[in-house]
């Protein structure tokens, strides 16, 4: 050993074969779900496996043109298709309580999706007396669907690579930037003072 240095205690002996741990009862918990999946399909039918859900972008600025399922709809867009939230939860909707609307593009397109499942959705009366024959026909025609309610499709087209316009080289977008964040600002105060020199030119005037 050289210089004043710690002396070298390694702990080699940690008996790790008394701790490990193994994950052997895999094979056996896939098929444990694989049986829970279809004893609950079976459960549940005539009424779709899944329940339906919005389309929501991913986050940030590289994967925002991906679309994808959500948890939940948001209480603007069940106000928007004119359907309670606790109604909802009864038919197979998910409803968020966190979740908020950035755009109204978000809004627009998840209504139209509650909107097109209200549409298709047969609802049996609770009491059997009110169900007609007709009804229970029906009930026991009916196919259950297997996978999302509503399929998702994203609408994005990549834009095909163009020559830059002259105009184009020619804007100052950062500026246009700085510009638009500053009139933001200061909008407010601005609107102050010009409200207080309109003031004060209509007493001039009076005067």
């Amino acid at each position: 050993m050289k210089h004043n240095n710690q002396l070298p205690n390694q702990h080699f002996r940690k008996e790790w074969q008394l701790r490990v741990k193994t994950w052997f009862d895999q094979p056996g918990r896939k098929l444990r779900r694989h049986n829970a999946r279809i004893a609950k399909a079976a459960r549940i039918a005539p009424r779709p496996i899944e329940k339906l859900r919005p389309a929501v972008r991913c986050q940030t600025l590289k994967y925002n043109t991906k679309v994808r399922s959500g948890r939940g709809f948001t209480l603007d867009e069940l106000k928007a298709a004119k359907i309670a939230p606790k109604y909802a939860q009864t038919v197979g909707i998910v409803v968020d309580y966190r979740r908020r609307n950035r755009s109204e593009e978000s809004l627009d397109i998840n209504a139209a999706r509650l909107k097109d499942y209200i549409s298709r959705l047969v609802v049996l009366p609770k009491s059997s007396k009110k169900r007609t024959p007709e009804i229970v026909a029906a009930y026991k025609e009916a196919v259950q669907a297997k996978g999302p309610v509503a399929p998702i499709t994203n609408p994005y087209v990549a834009e095909e690579p163009r020559v830059i316009t002259e105009e184009e080289k020619k804007a100052n977008n950062f500026y246009t930037l700085r510009q638009a964040r500053a009139n933001k600002r200061f909008r407010g105060v601005r609107d102050a003072l010009a409200k207080a020199k309109a003031e004060e030119e209509a007493q001039k005037v009076k005067k």
